[in-house]
């Protein structure tokens, strides 16, 4: 017997602005130019692997914001709130500009197997922070990535780069292929 559960219906937070397209781009910055600056003068591959774990953040929070919903989703959405607001107060009160709204016109959405392999990446990173420890870096750049998930110029490349990939890995692997 298949007992099938009532959807959450939790609302979801999907545009993202000027302001938090900017807070994202700045969280990238600022962990890229602390990993420039103590690599800078020799790039070898012990250099490119101290990078990996933050662009692995960076899809990761990009893959969260492309979630349908639920608790994690729900999460995401607040976090991209968060960033838009902060981005917006910056521009606005600390510059005089404006913040309109920069979100993508089409929207890109994980299949079933995609969310699969969501929840995998989740326990994942739960389980290297549970062994390793909390590590603000990864913060910034999951936020980094939630920030520029949804974005219509390059600063959203990142989730046409990762969400169809995922979303492939995760129905193949899934057998919904």
């Amino acid at each position: 017997m298949h007992l099938a559960l009532p959807p959450l219906n939790i609302p979801t937070y999907s545009l993202v602005s000027l302001g938090g397209v900017t807070v994202g781009l700045s969280l990238l910055a600022w962990d890229f130019t602390r990993w420039w600056t103590s690599h800078k003068k020799k790039l070898a591959l012990r250099a490119l692997r101290d990078l990996a774990p933050q662009l692995l953040c960076l899809a990761y929070g990009a893959l969260l914001i492309l979630s349908a919903g639920g608790i994690i989703g729900a999460s995401a959405d607040w976090s991209l709130w968060g960033t838009n607001q902060v981005g917006d107060v910056i521009l606005v009160y600390g510059l005089g500009g404006t913040t309109p709204t920069v979100t993508r016109a089409t929207h890109l959405a994980l299949t079933p197997g995609g969310h699969a392999a969501v929840i995998i990446i989740t326990v994942v990173i739960v389980a290297v922070c549970s062994k390793r420890g909390f590590r603000w870096d990864f913060v910034r750049q999951v936020l980094a990535g939630i920030s520029l998930g949804l974005a219509s110029s390059v600063a959203g490349a990142i989730g046409f780069a990762v969400a169809p990939s995922v979303s492939w890995a995760g129905d193949y692997i899934m057998g919904l292929l």
